[in-house]
């Protein structure tokens, strides 16, 4: 019985073990693929109409920025549509300073962006009916993103042209010059430019990552959009892909953001994020697995594993963590197996970082700076632990006070 109880038990260790080997090696095979030649998307049409919903919760302070270059890259038969949703502030009044739609949403329980972006497509279907004549696509934008050159007319002909969702490169920039801050704005690249870029080379679909994305008018009509998760957009992302409407990256068309500079709006950015992807990872991951294993599903398998790699922080402490635990093991016990798979799942996240760093974050952060980024890394512990014993479940608007 002790036999069969140890031989059990060294079992489970190596299951663990290859299991967490999974994102690891997928996070290199991306890396890797990343630095192939590039596969830019052809130059497409652009589309007779097209619609851009831009949700806004209390962005007055910062809305007008962001309208005034979304209209300089529109023509007449445009349209940009605010949502004001949940505002206690002059949101609405001061959208309605520029030539645009704007409508107002309040809601008690019913609160995200999610929800938002739902009640914006239900007024553009009624505009539509109104006037005879719907968009041909529809772009979503966050109230306070920067747009890159051409951004809306190259995403919205890329997405009229190949009838699925299309996502641009959305990266952040770090609002001060601290180590902290650079290393968060690498790991945002690593997430929404490597990774995606490594699946595009592969001809595999992306995610979905809130602003800068393009929905031909049929997709959003029908899109799951009315949602209170924190990661509403990698929600949809994968429903879409499993309504047959796979999102496509269209590296070239760049739309940016700033972090949050108040410790404050930082940890609440932060938590937002981060347990809004646990809790995909925990919550629907493991059904959306299943769904995805059978047979002719490659792609979206491949997709829901991209979702459940964890956040790049937490996989590397877990990693690491479980090395040790694995490398105490063999020594005690001689199970050197669980250890050397641990061991090389390590060496892998160590390499995709270092890859990562070299290929497209030289000049955001040095080699000797990404030494102490473990260091760093323990500070993310709390945040983690609240995720335990007392996750965040609400949409909270970020505050990017100074």
């Amino acid at each position: 019985m002790p036999e069969l109880m140890l031989g059990l038990a060294w079992t489970l260790l190596l299951l663990v073990s290859l299991a967490l080997m999974v994102p690891a090696l997928l996070l290199l095979a991306q890396v890797l693929l990343s630095l192939l030649p590039d596969r830019t998307l052809p130059e497409m049409q652009r589309p007779g109409r097209i619609a851009v919903i831009m949700p806004a919760h209390n962005e007055g302070r910062g809305l007008r920025p962001t309208l005034m270059q979304a209209l300089a890259q529109l023509g007449p038969q445009d349209r940009v549509l605010v949502v004001a949703d949940n505002c206690t502030d002059d949101t609405a009044a001061q959208a309605r300073e520029f030539d645009v739609t704007v409508v107002e949403r309040v809601h008690a329980t019913e609160r995200g962006k999610g929800y938002a972006l739902d009640h914006g497509v239900r007024a553009l279907e009624q505009l539509a009916l109104k006037e005879g004549r719907a968009p041909d696509v529809v772009v979503v934008l966050d109230a306070d993103c920067m747009l890159g050159p051409k951004l809306l007319p190259r995403i919205a002909a890329v997405a009229h042209g190949t009838g699925r969702p299309v996502q641009a490169t959305y990266l952040m920039e770090a609002a001060n010059g601290s180590l902290k801050a650079r290393i968060a704005e690498f790991a945002m690249r690593v997430k929404n430019l490597v990774r995606p870029r490594g699946m595009h080379q592969l001809g595999l679909p992306c995610g979905l990552y809130g602003t800068g994305m393009a929905f031909p008018w049929d997709v959003a009509v029908q899109a799951p959009l009315a949602s209170g998760h924190l990661a509403e957009d990698m929600q949809l992302g994968v429903r879409l892909a499993q309504l047959g409407a796979p999102p496509l990256l269209c590296e070239d068309a760049r739309v940016t953001s700033v972090f949050a500079n108040s410790k404050e709006g930082e940890a609440s950015q932060r938590t937002r994020w981060e347990h809004g992807h646990l809790a995909m990872l925990f919550g629907e991951g493991p059904r959306l697995l299943w769904r995805s294993l059978r047979p002719g599903r490659g792609a979206q398998l491949l997709q829901v594993l991209d979702m459940l790699v964890p956040p790049l922080a937490l996989l590397a402490m877990g990693l690491v963590g479980w090395t040790l635990v694995t490398a105490v093991l063999a020594i005690a016990l001689g199970w050197a197996a669980p250890f050397v798979v641990a061991l090389l799942a390590v060496l892998m996240i160590a390499a995709a970082i270092l890859v990562a760093r070299w290929r497209w974050a030289g000049d955001l952060i040095g080699l000797g700076e990404l030494c102490g980024a473990p260091f760093l890394l323990l500070t993310k512990i709390p945040l983690y632990l609240r995720f335990v014993f007392k996750r965040q479940v609400d949409w909270v608007r970020t505050k990017r006070d100074i």
